[in-house]
C-alpha cells in the first residue's frame, strides 16, 4: 500500500518501504518516471523474498507525489530523496537510475558514512548541463529564456523543460568537481543506450574516485534497461555490493 510522507518543505511524497534485514536497498528512479517501473517492482520483489528492507519512492511531480512536474528541479528530487531516507536507519544501498543516478551521486557526497554502496543503472550526472543546455539550438535557448521549451520524448508526451531546472541544475553538478566515492560502487550501461551514451558512463569512471569502481558494458541494452537479462543483472549487482560493503 502507498504511503506518504512530508517534505520539510511541505511537499507530499508516496513511498513504498518493505521492512526486512539491512542494508535497506533505496531505488531511486529517472526523469518523470516513478516508482512504478519495471527495475523498482523487480528489486522489490527481488528484496522481499531476500527478507531485505526496500524503499522505492516518487520524488515531487513523479507518480503519487504533490506538486507538478514542471515546477521540480534537481534540487528539489534531491531534498525529496533525502527527506525518504529518513525512514529508514543505518547504512545504505542505493541504486539510481537515470537521474536517478546523479540524484545518488548527490547524495553519496552529501553523506558518505551513511552509504554502503551504490549501483547506478544509465546514470545521467548533469544532464541538464551537459546533455539539454549543450544541444538546445540557438532558438531553443530564446525560447527557454522566456521560461520554457518542449522537448519531444519517445517515452509519451513532450518533456516540458523550464529554465529552472536548468539554471538551478548548475548548482549541483557532480563532473566539475572531486567525487569520492568511498565505498563499493558498480556502474552499469547500456552500449546502445542513446538518451545516456557510454561515453558519460566513462566519463564518470574516469571522474570519481573510490577503493572499489567498476564500470559493466552490457552490449545492445538500451537506456530502459528492463529486459530479463538487465533485470538479472541489477540485482546481482546488488548483491554483490551488500556482500562487499557489509564485510
Amino acid at each position: 500500500m502507498t504511503q506518504f510522507l512530508t517534505t520539510p518543505e511541505g511537499r507530499r511524497i508516496a513511498y513504498h518501504l518493505t521492512d526486512g534485514q539491512g542494508p535497506p536497498v533505496v531505488f531511486l528512479g529517472g526523469f518523470k518516471s516513478d516508482m512504478g517501473g519495471t527495475k523498482a517492482v523487480h528489486l522489490e520483489a527481488w528484496a522481499k523474498a531476500q527478507g531485505r528492507a526496500f524503499l522505492r519512492f516518487d520524488y515531487s511531480g513523479h507518480g503519487e507525489s504533490s506538486e507538478a512536474f514542471t515546477d521540480g528541479a534537481i534540487g528539489d528530487w534531491c531534498e525529496d530523496a533525502f527527506a525518504a531516507l529518513g525512514l529508514v536507519a543505518g547504512k545504505l544501498v542505493l541504486v539510481g537510475s537515470s537521474m536517478g543516478g546523479w540524484i545518488s551521486l548527490l547524495v553519496a557526497r552529501a553523506m558518505p558514512e551513511r552509504i554502503a554502496g551504490l549501483v547506478t543503472i544509465a546514470a545521467a550526472p548533469d544532464f541538464t548541463e551537459d546533455s539539454m543546455w549543450a544541444g538546445f539550438s540557438d532558438a531553443q535557448k530564446t525560447e527557454l529564456a522566456a521560461g520554457q521549451v518542449a522537448l519531444p520524448s519517445e517515452y509519451g508526451e513532450p518533456y516540458i523543460i523550464t529554465k529552472r531546472l536548468i539554471e538551478e541544475g548548475r548548482t549541483r553538478l557532480v563532473l566539475r568537481d572531486p567525487l569520492d566515492l568511498p565505498f563499493p560502487v558498480r556502474f552499469l550501461q547500456g552500449t546502445a543506450d542513446v538518451d545516456v551514451s557510454r561515453e558519460v558512463a566513462l566519463r564518470l569512471l574516469d571522474h570519481a574516485t573510490g577503493p572499489d569502481m567498476r564500470l559493466t558494458l552490457v552490449a545492445g541494452a538500451d537506456h530502459r534497461f528492463s529486459d530479463q537479462a538487465c533485470l538479472d543483472l541489477i540485482t546481482t549487482t546488488v548483491g554483490d555490493v551488500i556482500n562487499v560493503g557489509c564485510v
